[in-house]
């Protein structure tokens, strides 16, 4: 029974040799471009060029590999076909050779000769020589067979069968087979050689057919591909733009991309946040506007009471007026100067409420309503105006005295809107996070276009009444301030049978 031990000598197998050449060809053209690019002042490689080494280089792997298994498989079969070809010529010899010492157990080893050199010479194409020796000497060779046998071989243990692939010159390749068998005289060694360079050089063909044909689809490929980067790098391109067309200050600047890819979702969520940026830096202008306009508002507002505060003191110096007048002046002088003291310190403080906030308070918001309300209603008794409350009880958190400044105002503008009189509304309506104040007169209402216009400093329905009643068209821009500062609004609408109607919602928390 034949042993098989299979040896490779020379060069190892070129499985990988298309895979090999490819990688450096590619590396070839990154350190190409690389150059190129730097050679251009830029530090690094542009988005669509990588994009395009990149499925290059895929496709260079998938074709690289591809091939290499492909021609290495063809070969691999190949050889195997060739060594199963070279066993069963070696098994036929070795197959003689047994009958002829089963037939004369006593033959000489000499005699064996002529049967092996009639086999060789009837199948001479099956082998490219043929070798029959002892340990000592050569009993049989073929023509030219120390041309690829030499003058010494290893010599297999008797029983056992070794398969060798051999280098020889100019690249060639033999394979060997090397088996031994004992008779009675001597241990006989068969040496027989196929030539199988024709296989290696079939391969080494297949590899450069298949390194021109990847080369010219790497070019049909490039050629494809570039342009197919352009157009899927075109919306990053114009992101870009958009990008530093906000970066320089055109905030109205849009990608504007349709699509339903991951590219065109990021366009759309840019836009979106560009959107979102254009409408707060623009709010944020309005709100420096606002507070400009609302610091000049509140310093006007303060000049007319305090002037008259001013006079009533001269008054007070001279002397003219009587014990009582004197008594109202004073309470009058104190009275308004410590709200007005108050007031204009808490309205200043309203500019530094975004960085500080309010300070609020645990209070009753119908407490306040009807402490306003009794200040008021002498007022209102001049008027022919009658007050009515309809409050609900609870307690929130407020700031006080700005709440109270808000209800005054909202208070004092109801009254100011009646030419003859009539019922006034306070409601208060305690909410989930705060209180709703409501104030509803039956006035004579406001003009529709005015509407969105009554918290601008200084804007007035009706100037000639404003100011023969001492309005200067800041009271309802100060209740915007303060409903705001509580995070809260402050909206107007016209009311059904004449009037208006205010209404607060002031969002400090609720207890």
């Amino acid at each position: 029974m034949c042993q098989w031990h299979i040896f490779s000598v020379g060069p190892a197998n070129c499985v990988g040799g298309v895979a090999l050449r490819e990688t450096k060809l590619l590396r070839r053209a990154l350190f190409a471009a690389e150059a190129a690019n730097l050679g251009r002042g830029g530090g690094f490689l542009r988005f669509r060029l990588k994009l395009t080494l990149c499925m290059l280089a895929l496709l260079s792997l998938l074709f690289g590999v591809g091939g290499s298994l492909l021609i290495s498989g063809f070969f691999r079969d190949s050889l195997q076909r060739e060594k199963d070809a070279a066993f069963a010529s070696y098994r036929m010899v070795w197959g003689a050779m047994q009958i002829v010492s089963d037939m004369d157990p006593y033959l000489a080893a000499e005699e064996m000769v002529p049967a092996v050199e009639q086999l060789y010479t009837q199948n001479s194409s099956a082998w490219a020589a043929l070798r029959l020796a002892t340990q000592n000497k050569v009993l049989y060779e073929s023509d030219g067979a120390r041309a690829y046998l030499g003058a010494q071989l290893e010599q297999p243990e008797p029983g056992a069968c070794l398969l060798q692939i051999l280098p020889g010159q100019d690249s060639r390749r033999w394979l060997l087979l090397s088996g031994a068998v004992t008779t009675y005289s001597d241990t006989l060694y068969l040496y027989t050689v196929h030539d199988i360079t024709d296989l290696y050089t079939m391969r080494h063909s297949q590899q450069q057919v298949y390194l021109r044909v990847f080369l010219v689809l790497s070019a049909l490929c490039a050629a494809v591909v570039y342009p197919l980067a352009k157009v899927l790098t075109g919306p990053l391109t114009a992101l870009s733009r958009a990008t530093r067309a906000i970066a320089s200050g055109d905030y109205g600047s849009r990608v504007n991309l349709s699509g339903e890819d991951e590219v065109s979702q990021l366009a759309a969520d840019f836009d979106r946040m560009a959107e979102e940026l254009e409408g707060t830096i623009s709010a944020l202008r309005e709100a420096a506007e606002r507070r400009e306009r609302f610091v000049g508002s509140f310093a006007h507002e303060m000049k007319t009471p305090m002037t008259s505060l001013i006079g009533y003191a001269q008054l007070l110096r001279g002397g003219t007026l009587t014990e009582s007048e004197q008594a109202e002046a004073a309470d009058y002088i104190y009275s308004e100067g410590r709200r007005l003291e108050r007031l204009s310190r808490r309205l200043l403080e309203l500019l530094e409420l975004r960085q500080g906030g309010l300070t609020m308070a645990e209070v009753s918001p119908a407490e306040l309503a009807e402490e306003m309300a009794d200040r008021l209603r002498p007022l209102y008794a001049q008027r022919g105006a009658v007050l009515k409350l309809q409050c609900e009880e609870g307690r929130c958190l407020l700031e006080p005295e700005l709440t109270r400044a808000l209800l005054l105002n909202l208070l004092d503008n109801a009254v100011k809107s009646m030419d003859q009189g009539g019922e006034i509304d306070l409601t208060v309506e305690l909410l989930p996070d705060g209180c709703r104040l409501t104030v509803a007169d039956r006035g004579r209402g406001v003009p529709e276009e005015a509407l969105k216009h009554l918290t601008e400093e200084f804007y007035r329905v009706d100037k000639a009444r404003s100011r023969s009643q001492g309005g200067f068209g800041l009271g309802l821009t100060l209740c915007r301030e303060i409903a705001e500062a509580h995070q809260g609004t402050l909206r107007f609408a016209n009311r059904e049978g004449g009037g208006a109607v205010i209404t607060a919602e002031l969002r400090g928390g609720r207890l």
